[in-house]
């Protein structure tokens, strides 16, 4: 029983490392359908490791230990509470133009990004997108001098997508 318990503190482990490094860093998650399996991963997942820590692992050292790390979170969301921590995942950012291609990495690009936030509408930004796989990016903030700079070619490319391919 130990190494499913092993296993899915791992997961649990990795869940938690992905949601912070998405809501505390410029690390984005492209895919929406990775976003809402980190969200609701880490909602789901909390309560159950928790118990199955408390419940499966043999010595005491072993309990308190496995329990501080998923209790600390299960606490956290309980603060934000959990419909709002639902609601978080609602969208990822969905590039709608392609702004400028950097002339020697083809895949770190300057884009116009939206993100639907339901009743309310759309944000928008403009940010300097480095992407990592298909699924994640690194985001940061556009220079003010783009158009003088010899590295990137102004491209203003519509985007569908389903079709991008990087």
């Amino acid at each position: 029983m130990t190494r499913k318990i092993k296993i899915s503190n791992i997961i649990y482990g990795l869940i938690v490392a992905v949601f912070l490094l998405d809501e505390l860093t410029s690390f984005d998650i492209k895919s929406q359908a990775i976003k809402s399996f980190i969200y609701l991963g880490l909602l789901v997942g909390t309560p159950l490791v928790l118990v199955g820590n408390s419940l499966f692992l043999k010595t005491k050292v072993q309990k308190i230990i496995g329990t501080i790390f998923p209790a600390t979170i299960f606490i956290l969301i309980m603060i934000v509470g959990p419909m709002k921590f639902i609601s978080l995942p609602a969208s990822a950012w969905r590039t709608q133009t392609v702004l400028y291609q950097n002339r020697h990495l083809g895949f770190k690009t300057v884009e116009f990004q939206m993100l639907d936030v339901g009743s309310f509408g759309y944000n928008k930004r403009t940010v300097e997108v480095l992407y990592l796989t298909p699924f994640f990016m690194i985001v940061s903030e556009v220079p003010n001098d783009i158009e003088k700079r010899v590295e990137w070619i102004k491209i203003n490319k519509e985007v569908n997508e389903l079709e991008l391919k990087y």
